[in-house]
């Protein structure tokens, strides 16, 4: 149990040279799972870069007249699990996603131990320890950039690619089958509207025989109005002969 911040370095250096050992054995399996070229070259390149932190930690070890020793890292061992799981489970470009998504969180994990440690270092006045530890920081970092511009400018993007194309091909079969029934339904709606044809052809010829039953009632109205005018015609006479008569009575 740490009792200063002597203590507390040296068993956080402890947990640090276990996480570099356990890494040191993951990312070859790591390289060997991935399918992209770059991201088997970055994790082997990384595993190279591994081993020289790990030397370099045995160096900070023995400034600090400490015999170089791990302390179980449950952080690290919690992110290369999950990477193993990602390999059991996954395969091609998704699962290249998701070992550069737990890549990072390695790096990010090492990146926050490593700055701490030299932060602690420089407070102990561990010159030697605060420079080894300071390159190995800018490792990491390094590390980690290169992950996010492979992740960006390929993996991740190819990923969503081959999610989408199986997306995108449910869809269309939706369509099809859409497109199926709306055909059908035409099919349907032209055999309806030859029997609904029929129907209204026969409603509009009804309609001829209905108009010229309405044209010969105009006709007859014409002539009972002409017989109207005849009949006006007849009864003007009627009254003139009667006024004649009775002029000519008044004369006599």
């Amino acid at each position: 149990m740490a009792t200063s911040l002597q203590d507390l370095f040296v068993e956080e250096l402890r947990d640090m040279y276990d996480a570099e050992k356990r890494l040191l054995k993951a990312l070859p399996k790591m390289a060997r799972a991935a399918e992209s070229p770059q991201l088997k070259t970055a994790f082997t390149t990384h595993a190279r870069e591994t081993e020289r932190q790990v030397t370099r930690l045995e160096q900070v070890f023995r400034s600090l007249g400490q015999q170089p020793r791990g302390k179980k890292c449950d952080g690290i061992m919690g992110i290369i699990e999950e990477s193993n799981t990602a390999m059991e489970e996954l395969d091609g470009v998704l699962l290249d996603a998701a070992l550069i998504a737990g890549a990072q969180k390695a790096e990010h994990y090492e990146i926050a131990s490593y700055g701490t440690l030299a932060y602690f270092a420089e407070l102990l006045n561990e010159d030697r320890a605060k420079s080894l530890l300071g390159e190995t920081l800018d490792e990491e970092k390094a590390t980690d950039e290169k992950l996010t511009q492979l992740a960006k400018a390929d993996v991740n993007r190819r990923a969503l690619m081959g999610v989408g194309s199986e997306e995108e091909g449910d869809e269309e079969e939706g369509m099809a089958g859409m497109m199926g029934g709306v055909r059908q339904a035409f099919g349907m709606g032209r055999g309806s509207s030859g029997r609904s044809g029929g129907s209204s052809s026969g409603r509009s010829s009804g309609g001829r025989s209905s108009s010229g039953r309405s044209s010969s009632g105009r006709g007859g109205s014409k002539r009972a109005s002409s017989g109207r005018g005849t009949s006006g015609g007849s009864s003007k006479r009627s009254a003139s002969s009667r006024r004649s008569s009775s002029s000519k009575r008044a004369r006599r």
